[in-house]
């Protein structure tokens, strides 16, 4: 994770496979970057392949951001990413940006 100034957003980074065995790593990286910044950004630029396990991790975030009054936001998601998102309609539920 790297964290950038107050007044910025803090940016969580992801690379490779998420699935089953990296999906409780995100969603503890998600979890604690969200217990103290306003707003999150996932980037999902270096993400190769997502699996349900981490559409869960996701969904978990982004509860956990609406209940902190929080700002998730998934940046950078390729097109298998974008397709998997968009095939489950969590592209409509969580904020999506280029």
């Amino acid at each position: 994770m790297n964290g950038q100034s107050s007044n910025q957003p803090f940016i969580v980074r992801a690379h490779g496979e998420i699935d089953l065995d990296a999906a409780p790593s995100l969603h503890r990286a998600l979890a604690t970057a969200l217990e103290s910044h306003r707003e999150v950004v996932l980037d999902l630029s270096e993400v190769t392949f997502m699996d349900c396990a981490s559409l869960g991790a996701l969904v978990r975030a982004q509860g956990q951001a609406d209940r902190c009054d929080a700002r998730l936001v998934l940046r950078g998601a390729g097109r298998r990413v974008m397709r998997l998102l968009k095939l489950t309609g969590l592209h409509r539920r969580l904020a999506v940006e280029p």
